[in-house]
């Protein structure tokens, strides 16, 4: 007998990146940040009491909500606290799509995309990005309910300049995502265009930038229309009191914030002249990880042999990836041993 739902069926789900185990793995394929949490963080946890375990938490989580909003120059209203960045974009398309109202994003792009879709069993529409990630011009004709921009987008590490995303918000008739989820590591954000426009959400993650994957916190800024509806679609209670209160000390202490980017940013130009002078091509990142390609060598087999290594990079395969390989930034070690193996690979 079949219990599930015909698209469900044929879903294939979504794949993380696989988690290797042991102590001398170097672990560069799932874009962890390299340097732990604020020691403000490690506070936080410490004191958390049973008492605040005995009972539910806030189901809006509005301490993070009042100190998200301050630093981005909102309002609480205008914040939804979510698990994860993937929490936001599963509440998006359930809110927005399903038979009759259309997914659109630009490819190759975040493979949740396409399987948040079809298990909502709604139409994706996939525009192909040029060889240089330039935003689509099709993207706006597709009458899509909402359409999702990664941006930066993974796996590629580019950005769209935010003009350009303006003048999409402005054509589309639907929903405009645009998925923040790496931009602590560039240069600029878009978040003037949720004060601008009614019908874009910024989704920002505290996984990257604040070094909390393993706490699952991530928060929406858009108009306060906006957030509202997509409270209704939440879990009753989607963060909980210890990441709450773990993400609040995180985005308040800026200063550490901005050492530890500056610190990525740094390997990031490090390891990029280093790949370069092995071969590799790339274009330019604004994120933790690093899209590569070789001139020579198949990007399979570097994989396959850096694991034998016990040193993990992400390989997609999937059209237009299948010849590059996406490297996370590591710390100064991680990213010594990685250069080092590449060379004995390549050799």
């Amino acid at each position: 007998m079949d219990y599930f739902r015909a698209n469900i069926e044929a879903a294939s789900g979504y794949e993380p990146g696989f988690q290797p185990q042991g102590l001398d793995v170097v672990k560069l394929n799932t874009n962890e940040n390299p340097y732990p949490p604020s020691p403000e963080v490690l506070k936080s946890l410490a004191g958390i009491e049973a008492e605040q375990l005995r009972r539910y938490p806030d189901p809006l989580g509005n301490r993070f909500r009042d100190a998200a909003a301050e630093l981005n120059g909102v309002e609480r209203e205008n914040i939804i606290c979510c698990n994860g960045g993937d929490d936001l974009l599963r509440i998006a398309v359930q809110c927005f799509c399903d038979e009759k109202r259309l997914l659109a994003y630009p490819v190759p792009t975040y493979s949740l995309y396409p399987v948040l879709g079809s298990l909502q069993n709604c139409k994706t529409i996939e525009v192909r990005f040029d060889k240089r990630f330039n935003l689509p011009g099709k993207l706006a004709a597709t009458n899509a309910t909402l359409t999702i921009v990664c941006n930066p987008n993974a796996p590629s590490g580019t950005i769209i300049p935010c003009d350009e995303l303006a003048k999409l918000a402005g054509a589309i008739r639907g929903v405009l995502l645009i998925d923040e989820a790496y931009v602590d590591f560039a240069e600029d954000n878009c978040v003037s265009l949720a004060k601008r426009f009614s019908n874009v959400i910024i989704l920002r993650s505290m996984s990257k930038g604040y070094s909390l994957a393993g706490l699952r916190f991530g928060y929406g800024i858009a108009d306060k229309s906006l957030i509202a509806g997509l409270m209704k679609a939440k879990d009753s209670y989607n963060v909980n009191s210890v990441s709450v209160a773990a993400a609040t000390v995180a985005i308040k202490d800026q200063g550490y914030f901005r050492k530890n980017i500056e610190k990525v940013v740094k390997q990031r130009r490090r390891l990029r002249q280093e790949l370069e002078e092995l071969g590799f091509e790339m274009l330019p990142s604004s994120t933790n990880f690093i899209l590569v390609r070789h001139k020579q060598a198949e990007a399979v087999e570097i994989h396959k042999e850096l694991m034998q290594k016990s040193i993990y990079v992400r390989y997609f395969d999937y059209p237009g990836l299948r010849d590059k390989l996406r490297i996370t930034v590591g710390a100064k070690k991680q990213n010594d041993r990685l250069v080092a193996s590449l060379v004995e690979i390549l050799s």
